[in-house]
């Protein structure tokens, strides 16, 4: 036995341990530099060889192709596209280079990297909004390599283009890390900034490479092609060494098994990083809010009696803060802090002997990212506490549904036509539209600026017949132009937004919102100025909309016969109506009181899957209430386990289950995108069907349950409240589906 599993002998049991097992080591292949790397650029490096994968890359990037690495934590992706950058740089220090990150953090830390090679003639800047203003035009005229995010070129770079001339003309090439992080409508519409800075380039003479860097998917291929437009080469042979690590699942004590009740997840992760600490293990603790990574950080603390071995890190510290907890834990001062999940993308903490996931993150992808810190010296130790959700829950009963596990697709749509039109209003302002440019933009392009009364045809091509640039209308994380901005009434910060249509449930009066796992209250929605006003709030209870849903079958496009039933895929418009809001306890779910509301109907074109039961999978199910109950938990069932299938969040999923819809004539059940336009999600589902299904009925039989619980069938964001839900039947009616 190693010394770093004697180091934690006797901690990982009890009757919280739902699997424990090891995975094992993993040598590392390598690969030569390459003979004609620049010798300036070898001697910064200070490395003797490549990993394989790393070699890989250079070698697609010598032969002038768009990359997508794809391999694991820690593996060495950033000296994989870092290279053929230095290279370049080194023999033609007028080329330029741009790196575009999610966070400003991982910019900053590239810098550093990049900052401590010593390249000559290497000159990197970063440029965001905390740029001063003064210091942006030295930048674009001096600094060969840029670090910025997909915003800042958006709205800075590509409508004020003609101030970046000398960068477009030279650009060799973009490098675009955590490509994973770009999905859904934030990927749908960073693909179409990507095609609008393909296109600008070419405008100005260069035809840029690009290297994509992604944490492991399912999809690589067809996320780097979807984000690029064009075919992109997949390195995802990860050469990288890995140590022998242990994974333990460990699900907090079943307090109530009626109610599916548990102890708490932060209390048991608090009581298993106290423990590691006490035996000298260097511990990270992923939370999914700063208010459960403070939390962690105080149980522990109270364990120990002692906080000088502990810190909690999170968005809201000072990068001078942030970097100080970094050098203390990679020195080996601290040994145990508490993060939120925006730590996992790529910021490099130093070795860590184990790392603790509160709750599943959502994807398989972002747990394998975590849980890649673990190890780095030696033995490592891999831990998932489960909360009460019935994803969480599923896992810790069907560990090799986790361990097994595919990563999942990644999924964006960048013709989705609400997130293209203002794209293409945006490139029409940048230079004019011309047949040509349906090469880079895509068809779709070409025929909605045909379309747009907002554009005008001129001899020289289509364009933006307004004033102002209409990139500043247009954002990144909404599929909708007129989305409200919530607004923190304490500082006036401006915490996110939120689409028109999702507005009235999300940010109606009274609700409590949630923003990074933080709560508010909301004070105040006002549709003329299209803010939300908002407080911090540290109660007790939350709320749930109730709301009224229909939908209209628009266009059926594609329809098969599958599991015994016939299943659609297509779009539908969804109307829907928040009429009350509820108020429950956090301890019990509750009923504190129902509020009504009086608010105006959405409607919204999306696209869905639904399908209609036959008459023998509902025998004995298909008297009222029964069949309405039976249709609405699977319902509920399908959307907690669509995330599998696709990289969403169960809030990106909406769903309506009746026993007879007005245009089937039949028991009908959809469930489609909460996006308006859709972003791919349901289509998704529709592929992987047979394998949703049964991960699906998997869920529900496993539960300990009697009636149904947030474990199986009941939904945080269920419109009815919950009413009307019939766990067995769900299950039977599932497990006929064959």
């Amino acid at each position: 036995m190693s010394v770093d599993v004697l180091r934690w002998e006797g901690l990982l049991q009890g009757e919280e341990v739902a699997h424990l097992t090891t995975e094992p080591e993993r040598d590392a292949r390598f690969a030569p530099l390459p003979d004609d790397l620049d010798p300036r650029v070898r001697g910064a490096i200070g490395v003797p060889q490549l990993y394989a994968h790393q070699r890989a890359v250079w070698d697609a990037a010598a032969r002038v192709e768009h990359v997508v690495v794809t391999t694991g934590t820690a593996s060495g992706k950033t000296l994989a596209f870092n290279l053929p950058v230095l290279h370049e740089l080194a023999g033609q220090p007028k080329s330029r280079a741009l790196y575009l990150y999610p966070t400003k953090a991982l910019a900053q830390d590239q810098f550093r990297t990049l900052a401590g090679y010593r390249v000559p003639r290497l000159k990197p800047a970063i440029y965001d909004g905390d740029t001063p203003t003064e210091q942006r035009w030295q930048i674009r005229k001096w600094s060969n390599v840029i670090l910025t995010n997909p915003d800042m070129v958006h709205i800075g770079l590509l409508p004020n283009h003609d101030r970046w001339g000398d960068v477009l003309a030279n650009l060799r090439y973009v490098v675009v890390d955590e490509a994973h992080v770009y999905r859904g409508v934030f990927g749908s519409h960073v693909a179409n900034v990507l095609r609008r800075l393909r296109r600008l380039a070419g405008v100005y003479g260069s035809m840029p490479q690009f290297l994509l860097a992604s944490a492991t998917i399912s999809n690589p291929g067809e996320l780097g092609a979807s984000l690029l437009g064009v075919p992109v080469t997949v390195i995802g042979d990860d050469a990288a060494p890995r140590a022998e690590r242990t994974i333990l699942l460990w699900n907090p004590p079943l307090i109530d098994g009626e109610l599916g009740l548990r102890g708490s997840a932060l209390a048991e992760a608090a009581k298993l990083q106290a423990s590691f600490v006490e035996r000298g293990l260097r511990t990270l603790t992923f939370a999914k809010s700063r208010k459960a990574a403070e939390l962690i950080h105080r149980f522990t603390a109270e364990r120990l009696g002692d906080d000088s071995q502990l810190s909690p890190y999170r968005a809201g510290y000072t990068a001078q803060q942030r970097r100080e907890i970094e050098r203390r834990l990679s020195e080996g001062e601290l040994l145990g802090v508490s993060a939120t999940n925006a730590l996992e993308l790529g910021i490099d903490v130093g070795l860590l002997d184990a790392v603790i996931s509160v709750g599943f993150p959502g994807t398989v992808a972002s747990l394998r990212q975590q849980w890649g810190r673990a190890g780095r010296r030696g033995h490592g130790l891999a831990v998932l506490v489960a909360s009460e959700d019935g994803v969480d829950q599923f896992f810790m009963r069907e560990p090799d549904k986790l361990l097994g596990r595919r990563v999942e697709a990644a999924i964006l749509d960048h013709a989705n036509p609400r997130v293209l039109a203002g794209h293409v209003r945006s490139a029409a302002y940048e230079a004019p539209l011309t047949d040509d440019d349906a090469a880079v933009l895509g068809p779709e392009a070409l025929a909605a600026a045909r379309r747009d009364d907002k554009l005008k045809h001129t001899p020289a091509g289509i364009v933006w017949a307004g004033r102002e640039h209409p990139a500043a209308r247009v954002s990144l994380r909404s599929a909708e132009p007129d989305a409200l901005s919530i607004v923190d009434g304490s500082t006036g910060a401006v915490l996110g937004i939120v689409e028109r249509s999702r507005a009235y449930s999300t940010v109606h009066e009274g609700a409590v919102y949630l923003h990074l796992g933080e709560s508010y209250l909301v004070r105040e929605l006002n549709l003329d100025t299209m803010y939300a006003v908002v407080e911090p709030f540290n109660g007790n209870w939350y709320t749930q909309a109730k709301k009224e849903t229909l939908t209209q079958i628009v266009e059926p496009r594609r329809v098969e016969w599958r599991l015994g039933l016939e299943l659609t895929f297509g779009e539908i418009e969804v109307t829907e109506q928040v009429v009350a809001y509820e108020r429950k306890t956090l301890a019990s779910q509750e009923r504190i009181e129902l509020v009504p509301l009086e608010l105006p109907p959405t409607t919204f074109a999306t696209e869905a899957i639904w399908y209609l039961p036959e008459p023998h999978q509902l025998a004995e199910l298909d008297e009222m209430p029964r069949l309405l109950g039976t249709l609405h938990a699977a319902e509920h069932a399908m959307i907690a386990i669509l995330p599998l299938w696709a990289m969403c969040d169960r809030w990106d999923i909406g769903g309506l289950s009746t026993n007879i819809h007005p245009e089937t004539g039949r028991p009908t059940v959809f469930i489609y995108d909460g996006h308006p336009g859709g972003v791919g999600i349901t289509e998704r589902g529709f592929d992987q069907f047979e394998g949703w299904v049964a991960d699906t009925a998997a869920m529900i039989r496993g539960c300990p349950c009697s009636n149904g619980c947030p474990s199986c069938v009941q939904s945080p964001k269920c419109g009815n409240l919950n009413d009307m839900l019939d766990k067995s039947g769900a299950l039977t009616f599932l497990e006929r589906l064959r």
